[in-house]
C-alpha cells in the first residue's frame, strides 16, 4: 500500500519569490520527499485587491490542514494601511519561536568567520513586533513594549530543547536589563529559572549591545543563543550576513500547533524574473520544513547536496568569487546541481543530521500570576503642554483630589519636577506621577476615573495613563530616584 503524502502548503510570494519556489520544489520532488502539495497565494496582489493583511479569510483553512507551510518572501505594498504579512501569519498561528541557523562555509563561501556555527533562537510574538503604536501629541509618538511570562518561558524552554535535540553544549540570553529593567528584566529571570532544570547545558548571559559585537567579532564563542523578538530580528540578519551572506539562510517558525519555513531575505524586486536569485535560503527552509514534518532522512540527502554543491564551487552571482568558485549559474541551474548531487556527502565541510527538539514539554503557568497579591497604589497620566513644567504643575495644582498627589513630573523619562535642571531639553508630552496621598494606601478605579474626569473639566489635555501597581508590596513601575 503506498505511502500517504504529508500535506504541505505553499506559497510563491512576490518579486524572485517564484523563481527560487521552482528551484525548491524541483529539489524536493527529485529527493522523493512524497509531499501533498497546496499552493496558496498571498502577498502583494492579494494586498492590492483590498486585503490589508496579504492574505484571504479562506486561506487560513489550507494553512492550518497543512503540517507545514513553506513560505517565498513577500512585498508589503508601499503607504499606510498595510500590515506585515509575516508577523500577522507568526502571531495568528501562534509560531512563537523563530530559529535561524548561522552557518560558515568557508573556503568556499567568502567570510571572516571560517568556524561559525550558531543558531538564534528568537522569541516570535511580542516585544515591540506588535506593532501597538500611538501618536500621543504632535510631538511625540509611543509604542508599547510587551514581555510576558508566557512568551519569555516558552522561547527560552524551547532554545534548551533545541540544544538537547541536537548536541549543542551552550545556550546564551541576550537582554538590555541594565536599563529595561522589568520588561528584558523579566526575560532574564525566566531564562536563569529555566536554566536550572537543564544542568548539562551551559547557560550565560550577556547584555545585548556588548553581546552583538561579540557576535560581530567573535561568534565562534556563542552556540545556541535565545533573545526577545527585536534583537533576534536584528542579529540573526547580522549573523547570517558575518557567517558569508544572508541569501543563505533560512529560517523556522515553530509553534504548537503549525510551522512555517521562509528564507530570511526579501523579495528583490529588482531581481526578479531574471534567472540570477540564490535559492539557497528558501532551500535551506524547505530542509527544515521536512525534518520538523518527520522527514529528517530526506531533509540530511537534500542538505548535504545542497553542501557539495558549494564545495564543487557551483555558485549563483551573490557568492560567486573568481578565486574560490568554478561556475557561475542561474536560479534554475543551482537547482539541477544540487539535484544531481543527492546522495552524495561533503568531503570537506561537515556533514549534516537532523534531529528536532521534543515539544511534548508542559510549559509551567506563570507562577507570579498565582501568588501575587496586585494593589493600585497610584497613576501615571501623559499630558500634552506647550508650556513650561512650571505652569504645568501650577495648572495641575490647582485641580483638588482628597485621594491624589502629584509627586513627580517626568519628560521623556527625565524627571523635570520639583526640581529640574537648566539643560533637560524637553517635549510636549509630560509624565505626571500621582500617588495615594495616604502613603502605602492602595487605590481604587473608581477613584482615579473620578480625578480623570476633574483634569478633563479643568482642560487639561491627558492622552494616556498607567496604572502604578505592586505586586506583593514589590513596585511594578519604574521608580523615580526619591522613590527607591
Amino acid at each position: 500500500m503506498a505511502q500517504q503524502k504529508t500535506p504541505v502548503t505553499v506559497a510563491e510570494g512576490d518579486g524572485i519569490g517564484p523563481e527560487i519556489t521552482t528551484a525548491t520544489l524541483h529539489i524536493l520532488e527529485a529527493a522523493g520527499a512524497d509531499l501533498d502539495i497546496h499552493k496558496i497565494e498571498i502577498g502583494e496582489k492579494v494586498y492590492l485587491r483590498g486585503q490589508p493583511t496579504g492574505i484571504d479569510p479562506g486561506t487560513w483553512d489550507i494553512i492550518r490542514g497543512s503540517k507545514g507551510f513553506l513560505k517565498g518572501p513577500i512585498t508589503t505594498p508601499q503607504g499606510g494601511g498595510f500590515k506585515s504579512l509575516n508577523v500577522t501569519i507568526r502571531t495568528t498561528l501562534g509560531l512563537y519561536a523563530n530559529v535561524r541557523p548561522c552557518v560558515s562555509y568557508a573556503p568556499f563561501v567568502e567570510t571572516k568567520h571560517p568556524n561559525m556555527d550558531v543558531v538564534i533562537v528568537r522569541e516570535n510574538e511580542e516585544d515591540l513586533y506588535t506593532g501597538i503604536e500611538y501618536r500621543q501629541t504632535p510631538e511625540t509618538y509611543h509604542a508599547l513594549k510587551i514581555i510576558t511570562r508566557e512568551g519569555s518561558e516558552k522561547i527560552i524552554r524551547y532554545a534548551f530543547e533545541y540544544a538537547l535535540a541536537n548536541k549543542r553544549k551552550k545556550v546564551t540570553c541576550f537582554t538590555k536589563d541594565n536599563i529595561l529593567k522589568l520588561s528584558d528584566g523579566l526575560f532574564h529571570k525566566v531564562f536563569d529559572e529555566i536554566a536550572k532544570e537543564y544542568p548539562t547545558i551551559t547557560n550565560e548571559h550577556w547584555i545585548v549591545d556588548i553581546g552583538a559585537a561579540k557576535l560581530a567579532d567573535t561568534p565562534n564563542v556563542f552556540d545556541v543563543l535565545v533573545m526577545p523578538n527585536l534583537y533576534g530580528d536584528i542579529l540573526s540578519d547580522v549573523a547570517a550576513q558575518i557567517a558569508g551572506s544572508v541569501g543563505l539562510a533560512g529560517s523556522a517558525n515553530i509553534g504548537q500547533h503549525g510551522a512555517m519555513f521562509e528564507a530570511i531575505h526579501g523579495s528583490a524586486p529588482r531581481r526578479a524574473g531574471q534567472n540570477l536569485a540564490n535559492p539557497s535560503g528558501l532551500i535551506l527552509a524547505a530542509v527544515l520544513m521536512l525534518a520538523h514534518i518527520g522527514k529528517p532522512d530526506v531533509a540530511e540527502h537534500i542538505h548535504n547536496a545542497w553542501l557539495k554543491t558549494l564545495e564543487d564551487g557551483i555558485h549563483t552571482y551573490d557568492i560567486f568569487k573568481p578565486n574560490t568558485s568554478k561556475q557561475k549559474v542561474g536560479t534554475k541551474e543551482f537547482a539541477q546541481a544540487v539535484v544531481d548531487r543527492l546522495g552524495q556527502l561533503p568531503t570537506t565541510l561537515k556533514a549534516v543530521h537532523y534531529s528536532q527538539p521534543n515539544l511534548s514539554r508542559h510549559y509551567s503557568a506563570s507562577r507570579e500570576s498565582q501568588s501575587s497579591k496586585k494593589e493600585t497604589v497610584g497613576v501615571d497620566i501623559f499630558v500634552q503642554f506647550n508650556g513650561n513644567v512650571d505652569k504645568l504643575s501650577a495648572s495641575i495644582a490647582n485641580v483638588n483630589s482628597s485621594d491624589l498627589k502629584l509627586t513627580m513630573i517626568a519628560n521623556r523619562g527625565v524627571r523635570v519636577w520639583p526640581v529640574k535642571m537648566p539643560e533637560t531639553a524637553c517635549s510636549d508630552t509630560w509624565r505626571c506621577r500621582f500617588m495615594a496621598k495616604e502613603k502605602g494606601k492602595a487605590i481604587t478605579h473608581k477613584q482615579i476615573a473620578a480625578f480623570l474626569q476633574k483634569l478633563a473639566e479643568a482642560n487639561i489635555d491627558f492622552v494616556h495613563t498607567e496604572h502604578l501597581c505592586t505586586f506583593d508590596g514589590i513596585a511594578g513601575y519604574t521608580l523615580a530616584q526619591d522613590e527607591q
